[in-house]
């Protein structure tokens, strides 16, 4: 059995003066959101063997704040280029090519490849993945082989502005 979490980045300011879209900080209320949905995913008892995340600053930056509230070490974390604005088809790629020995794996990256892996772990979940949203979920598999869609059971689909 594996736990594969999908987390989008929170918002992030279209506003900031950088030279390319990966430079892209956070906004306000990405920088306010992104600790509480950290807070939500150690709550929700996710503790993950992995964490990979999209180079792009506000991927990273999410990636940093998640694992510090859940208690992962900031050394231990991944950057993975083909992470950056990835199809269902590379996010289904870059899952495959980890250990098999991870028994669960978070993922912070970018729409819509997002919400498009989300829907094929769990059907018709969400029409949008919102900024820092996050979708869990157990998959009766012993390897990270995906391409096949495999059962699953919904272990979490949260998101800032979720009724609570």
């Amino acid at each position: 059995m594996k736990t594969l979490t999908l987390v989008r980045h929170a918002k992030s300011s279209w506003k900031a003066n950088v030279s390319s879209d990966r430079e892209r900080p956070l906004n306000k209320r990405g920088e306010r959101d992104a600790p509480i949905m950290g807070a939500r995913i150690a709550a929700a008892d996710i503790r993950p063997s992995l964490i990979v995340s999209s180079p792009a600053v506000r991927a990273w930056t999410m990636a940093k704040v998640v694992a510090r509230k859940i208690g992962y070490p900031l050394e231990f974390l991944q950057r993975e280029d083909d992470l950056y604005l990835a199809s269902l088809n590379d996010l289904l790629d870059v899952v495959a090519a980890q250990d098999v020995g991870f028994e669960s794996m978070l993922i912070v990256g970018h729409n819509p490849g997002l919400t498009a892996f989300a829907n094929y772990l769990s059907p018709n979940l969400t029409g949008n993945l919102p900024t820092a949203g996050v979708v869990s979920v157990r998959i009766d598999r012993d390897d990270w082989n995906l391409h096949e869609r495999p059962a699953t059971k919904l272990a979490l689909y949260d998101y800032p502005r979720k009724a609570r």
